[in-house]
């Protein structure tokens, strides 16, 4: 039975694979955490999209029917270009989130924090403004705020202080919605709210994405509705040690992952 493919620059998108398996309990999921080489937001373009191809590649020998990009810098640079060379479907977080910022902000202001590169990009700005010109956009990148999860910083205080200097910008800009342009930023959540203010609104795509990719294999009939569930398998390789990963894996995903696999593809 094919799976649904997930890969991210690191650990982030692990918050991608708690939702699509909430919402597809049924589907197999492999997950590819690229964490030899976290992150891709201080990377070149042209390493960003090599790194990109490899990671799809890899996912297709594991005969994947789907694939998510579940890293936003790859999303943001790598994902319409890579789309012309695979048939498979493959679907990105940039486009979902933004539609669902777009759905719930009040006052039209939106803030978009990210790497460097994601926010270099300005992908988020570019599909909001396709779908309500009339948003104004504030974009900050957050370039500590990977590494700080990566490592398993549990201080609140760095936390704290670092984002009180990154959201800066957007508290002087009233932004009421917040995208949360990276993957491994919803671990943050209760620091970011704090910092911006109870009322703020935080978008996370990985909701928005398993509802797309639910979709799409509904509609190319190919989306699992009924099988025992101790049948169904999440798959988990890195390409470094394990070791971190598996510290890491159940503040992402709520329960403990027993089994890693460290891959060489490149």
């Amino acid at each position: 039975m094919k799976a649904i493919g997930v890969f991210d620059s690191g650990i982030g998108g692990l918050t991608v694979v708690k939702e699509l398996a909430r919402q597809l309990p049924y589907e197999d999921i492999v997950y590819l955490g690229d964490t030899a080489r976290v992150p891709y937001g201080t990377k070149s373009e042209s390493t960003i999209v090599r790194f990109t191809l490899e990671n799809i590649l890899f996912l297709l020998r594991q005969d994947v029917k789907f694939i998510v990009i579940a890293c936003n810098t790859a999303s943001s640079i790598a994902l319409e270009l890579v789309k012309k060379y695979f048939q498979i479907p493959i679907i990105g977080v940039i486009k979902p989130g933004a539609k669902q910022a777009v759905r719930v902000t009040r006052n039209k202001r939106v803030g978009v924090i990210g790497t460097a590169a994601t926010i270099r990009t300005g992908a988020y700005e570019s599909q909001i403004r396709r779908l309500d010109p009339s948003i104004k956009v504030i974009s900050c990148a957050c370039p500590l705020f990977v590494p700080l999860v990566e490592e398993g910083q549990r201080s609140q205080k760095i936390i704290f202080d670092a984002a009180s200097q990154y959201l800066k910008p957007l508290k002087k800009a009233r932004v009421d919605t917040l995208i949360l342009g990276c993957t491994h930023y919803p671990l943050l959540k209760p620091v970011i709210k704090k910092v911006m203010g109870g009322n703020i609104v935080l978008v996370d795509s990985a909701l928005q994405v398993a509802s797309e990719v639910r979709a799409a294999l509904a509609a190319g009939g190919m989306l699992n509705v009924k099988r025992p569930l101790k049948s169904v398998k999440r798959i988990f390789n890195v390409t470094d040690e394990p070791k971190a990963f598996l510290a890491l894996a159940e503040r992402f995903l709520g329960y403990t992952v027993n089994k890693v696999k460290k891959v060489e593809y490149v």
